[in-house]
């Protein structure tokens, strides 16, 4: 018997992999082994020199054990640091029910609505929650922090102003973070930012201003009257507000601003050393097209019955490519999620209680030091008191430390002292010893909020917010929601582009660990020791698989990442004196926020064509590499191409662009076809993103969150993003930053660390076999019903196939919609429809399928061929037929009376299988074009749904 096979380190590859299917599928693609397949698959001229260098293995339980004790590093404080991130209690339903639930995090961007309306009624909820407390009509489904907001407030200013300045007006009270962030985004806007007090607000021409509510060292000011100086010079304002502050204080509507946004942590939400949480973004109804990011609207299915929907889609980048409103491509659902169900469970009373408690504390520590004689310097505050101690703050600050308390240096001799859910009385009495060495004698409490500052408008008023308050009726609540997504726990989902495959229940256990989950991200350096160990270390990994010099962990989402890599290059071509290097090639197969990432950085998009086997056509690339030769700055390129391909000259189109100056881009969107095959520096890229939310296993989390980090050649690290306030350990410090918190969303990046810990060198190279292995199966199947759209070697597809419906759609009249609304009825989520070629699903099977589950699918989509030659054969009419129907809800099922040529039978169990498992969707078929006429972004009444 064999010790080392009963005590085996590679466990945790075979329950990410299928390893018992490998002869089944290799037989039916005619190869005999893994190797030979990987040879007639991937091109040589592109294979990595050397192996991957990563460390062995670790069991699910060794490698929780490790990040275990590299957590125990970091020091939960309790943090009065606030600066718009503050220590807050996500009721235990929600969190056992929603941020710990797959059906939650493991659910995708809800593209097609009819299976996705419990997550679009939870994101509709927060949506209220923002307009209720911002007073405006519409607000947003969630923006990726409060400084990338304000920098998106700024652009959204220009496109609806019409003031010809180009100076945007920046309140010095703001977060020096969000300053940060607005300083990068400005620049390549062609925007000068003038940061002044309040009262120079009147003195300038602005197109557009930011005033903060409340200010950064506490001040809540009466802004009415600055806001009405600029409205009057027609300037669009912005109010960042405090979430928790606009339960109490007046709305940034009905003070007279334009725009509303901020962070919404405050709500349930752990600081998590930075992130995930959701901004929120509302404004006034006549700027909804011009609104960065997703709306979630209500319109009405086939029925007539209210369906959900993400409204105004043709705003965003995929569609509009240059011309969008913003790259963003995903959100934060999942923490919109979490901060709209906190507003659910606690009410309009509950929230009351918990700001009005913060504030008491903060006025009843106030009133402490000014009996003591310290000078208190705001008189109006709401959660944050700054104290002047004069020569004393040093030692306070430093006795505080010692009694487990973070505090924040304002200056030589000021503290401030930010008052949260988490603080209690005990907590405010030593806070008083620390300050004044005397015993905190309780008394009443004068509140410091004026009367004309409050709000005299009720909140929260709708009955979702005040119907769940019970455990029971909660928990039943998130159910129900829950029971209406299709999410990864119910099937596979096939989506090209977007690689939805296992999130492991071990990787997603560190995630509410409180040593990670309870950390400010402007905590001292030396309470973050677990952090910065476990950063140092993933930061190994990455660099390991890609080849790069420098890794920067600071974009929180892809779209940041793509931004921050391009922010990179043209950073080092101003440093090398060629700022006119401003034309980005991108060829047509490139992801739709390509161009619109370009466009932010002030970048002329020249579009490369690409061939009949949709590779780049390298004539065309020269050509035009020569033809901007003088101006070129890079190329964005996405390997393997979008359209599913190895392109076999990857290291001439790197030199093309090098030979004529530029730098190339490379979109990590399918690094999952790369690993242990390939590195993208090796062949040619300076720069490349990372979506850990894809190849590294961090859940979708129905829309969001997500990391980008990027890889950089060494020439190009001295130009990653920086942060005021943080040191983030690179040679970039002093550089801008892209995001609010120095290391983006850190508190998901233990997922990546877990999932390369677990699968190790010969797991992670197996990932990549396995992702072209079930994707080659499944074009090869398909194939027989339908065109594969793109091969590249041997007839081989990489990690994603795109079937190609166009013939079928011609002969029959039965459209790609059609279809993938019909696979509902067979219980599954579509694959990506009409992108990146109009007319065609792309497929992403992704390594984590197994066999049977990729059978299950492709039986679908045969079945559904059939079901196609029935209508193109007159067996069923082109108007009344299960794919123009579907999907089928039970209500259909079991209604009365049915006129349709197909039996309820054909309608909702097409194939064996689909009894043994039915998913039954809550809604027929939405009607999008409705949804757009009629905008409607609010909660409709509850009976509205039941009905």
């Amino acid at each position: 018997m064999d010790l080392n096979e009963l005590f085996n380190p590679n466990e945790f590859a075979a329950r990410h992999l299928s390893f018992k299917d490998e002869a089944e599928l290799l037989a039916a693609l005619g190869e005999e082994s893994m190797e030979t397949f990987v040879d007639n698959t991937v091109p040589q001229s592109i294979r990595m020199p050397s192996e991957l260098d990563l460390p062995e293995a670790l069991t699910e339980a060794q490698a929780l054990a490790k990040l275990k004790s590299i957590a125990a590093k970091n020091k939960v404080a309790k943090s009065y640091i606030g600066l718009g991130y503050y220590p807050t209690r996500l009721p235990n339903v929600i969190l056992r029910n929603v941020l710990e639930n797959p059906g939650w995090y493991t659910a995708y961007t809800p593209y097609q609505a009819e299976i996705a309306q419990g997550r679009l009624e939870a994101l509709l909820n927060f949506q209220q929650v923002c307009i209720d407390l911002t007073g405006f009509e519409v607000a947003g489904a969630s923006l990726l922090d409060e400084a990338t907001a304000a920098a998106e407030a700024m652009a959204m200013a220009k496109r609806v102003g019409k003031v010809k300045s180009n100076q945007f007006f920046v309140d010095e009270r703001v977060y020096p973070q969000t300053l940060d962030v607005m300083k990068t985004r400005a620049k390549y806007f062609g925007f000068e930012l003038v940061v002044g007090s309040l009262a120079q607000a009147a003195e300038g021409e602005y197109f557009g201003a930011l005033l903060q509510y409340v200010g950064k060292d506490g001040d809540v000011a009466d802004l009415g009257g600055v806001i009405a100086g600029l409205k009057e010079k027609g300037t669009i304002v912005a109010v960042a507000a405090d979430i928790m502050s606009l339960v109490l204080l007046k709305s940034p509507a009905e003070l007279g601003a334009d725009i509303a946004l901020g962070n919404t942590q405050r709500f349930g939400v752990p600081m998590g050393f930075g992130g995930p949480h959701a901004a929120y973004f509302a404004f006034k109804d006549e700027f909804k097209r011009s609104a960065p990011g997703r709306i979630i609207g209500v319109s009405k299915d086939a029925s007539g019955k209210p369906a959900l929907r993400m409204a105004l889609s043709t705003r965003e980048q995929h569609i509009r490519r240059e011309k969008a409103t913003s790259n963003i491509c995903t959100a934060q659902a999942l923490l919109a999620n979490l901060a709209g169900m906190y507003a659910v469970y606690h009410g309009p009373e509950g929230v009351k209680r918990i700001a009005n408690r913060i504030h008491a504390l903060a006025a009843a520590f106030a009133d402490a030091l000014v009996s003591d004689g310290i000078q208190v310097v705001h008189e109006v505050f709401f959660d944050t008191v700054l104290a002047d101690l004069g020569e004393r703050a040093e030692s306070v600050y430093q006795n505080a430390l010692n009694a487990g308390y973070n505090l924040r240096r304002v200056g030589g001799n000021r503290l401030a002292v930010a008052f949260s859910e988490e603080s209690d009385p005990q907590e405010l009495a030593e806070l008083v010893q620390l300050f004044t060495g005397k015993a905190f004698a309780a008394k009443s409490i004068e509140g410091r909020l004026k009367t004309d500052l409050l709000r005299s408008d009720d909140i929260l008023t709708h009955e979702v917010f005040n119907r769940y308050h019970t455990e029971h009726e909660m928990l039943r609540y998130l159910k129900k929601l829950e029971e209406r997504d299709l999410a990864m726990n119910r099937s596979m989902i096939s989506l090209g582009s977007c690689t939805m495959k296992l999130n492991a229940t071990a990787e997603m256990l560190p995630v509410t660990w409180a040593e990670f989950a309870n950390i400010h991200p402007f905590a001292p350096q030396e309470q973050v020791a677990g952090y910065r160990e476990m950063l140092a270390q993933l930061t190994g990994f990455l660099k390991a698989i890609t080849g790069f010099d420098a890794i920067s962990m600071q974009p929180n989402s892809g779209a940041q990442g793509e931004y921050s890599g391009m922010l990179a290059i043209r950073r080092y071509h101003e440093a090398n004196g060629n700022p006119d290097r401003n034309v980005c090639l991108i060829p047509k197969s490139a992801h739709g926020t390509n161009p619109a990432t370009a466009a932010m950085l002030g970048m002329k998009v020249v579009v490369v064509d690409t061939d009949e086997h949709g590779n780049v056509k390298v004539d065309d690339l020269k050509a035009k590499a020569e033809q901007y030769s003088d101006t070129l700055g890079a190329l964005m390129i996405t390997y393997p191409s979008t359209h599913g391909v190895y392109e076999e000259s990857i290291r001439e189109i790197c030199s093309i662009i090098h030979d004529h100056g530029g730098q190339v881009y490379m979109d990590g969107a399918n690094l999952n076809a790369q690993i242990g095959i390939m590195q993208p520096a090796e062949v040619g890229a300076d720069v490349l993103h990372m979506n850990l939310h894809k190849t590294f296993c961090i859940p979708h989390g129905g829309g969001g969150p997500g990391m980008g980090p990027i890889g950089l050649k060494a020439h190009l690290a001295p130009f990653a993003p920086g942060h005021v306030l943080t040191d983030n350990g690179s040679e970039s410090a002093t550089q801008g930053a892209v995001s609010a918190a120095a290391f983006g969303s850190a508190s998901i990046l233990p997922i990546t660390w877990m999932y390369i810990t677990m699968m190790g060198k010969q797991g992670m190279k197996q990932a990549t076999r396995w992702a072209l292995l079930n994707a080659n199966y499944v074009a090869k199947s398909l194939s027989e019903d339908y065109p594969i759209l793109y091969t590249g070697k041997n007839g081989r597809v990489a990690h994603e196939c795109i079937v190609d419906l166009r013939p079928l759609k011609a002969e029959s009249g039965i459209t790609e919609t059609d279809i993938a609304k019909r696979l509902m009825d067979y219980g599954f989520h579509a694959p990506t429809v009409s992108f990146p070629v109009a007319g065609t699903l792309m497929v992403e099977p992704t390594e984590s399928e197994s066999k049977a589950e990729l059978d299950r699918f492709i039986a679908a989509l045969k079945q559904i061929k059939q079901e196609v030659l029935k209508v193109q054969n007159g067996g069923w009419p082109q108007d009344d037929n299960p794919l123009v129907n579907a999907p089928h809800t039970a209500a259909n099922v079991t209604a009365a009376e049915w006129t349709h040529p197909y039996s309820r039978e054909e309608a909702v169990f097409p194939l064996p299988y689909v009894r043994e498992n039915k998913f039954w969707p809550s809604v027929n078929r939405v009607d999008d074009v409705y949804g757009d006429r009629n905008l409607i972004c609010t909660c409709p009444p509850i009976e509205s749904y039941e009905s």
